[in-house]
């Protein structure tokens, strides 16, 4: 169940890194628009929202890459909590924002977070 945790893990880094992309780097682009779903005048208005919430999911990622491979007991509770970010963001934004939020980011964030949680420290 570790292994299987842990890959979780990597796949929800490897998520909020591509997010980080979008918003960061693509989303004036015809892929940032087509992920956001904006026009390219709304686009250009939220461009520097975006770069900020990109900047933020980019954080996200780094904190399970620390605990991937951090030992335990620091690796562990960093997978926790940056987990638990990721699951309380991803409700946040499907309650705010778009309701593809809570199957995107906080469903894939829960399923990690309870592997996580049943695989426990090594």
């Amino acid at each position: 169940m570790p292994l299987t945790a842990d890959l979780l893990v990597a796949l929800i880094a490897l998520l909020h890194v591509y997010i980080l992309v979008m918003e960061m780097f693509l989303w004036e682009k015809e892929t940032g628009r087509r992920f956001s779903g904006f026009d390219a005048r709304l686009a250009r208005e939220t461009a520097a929202m975006a770069a900020n919430q990109g900047l933020y999911n980019g954080f996200l990622a780094a904190g399970l890459v620390w605990g991937l491979v951090s030992g335990d007991p620091t690796g562990f509770a960093a997978k926790v909590f940056f987990l638990s970010c990721v699951v309380i963001a991803g409700l946040y934004g499907a309650a705010t924002a778009n309701r593809r939020i809570l199957y995107a980011q906080a469903l894939p964030g829960a399923l990690a977070l309870s592997a996580v949680l049943v695989a426990g420290p090594s």
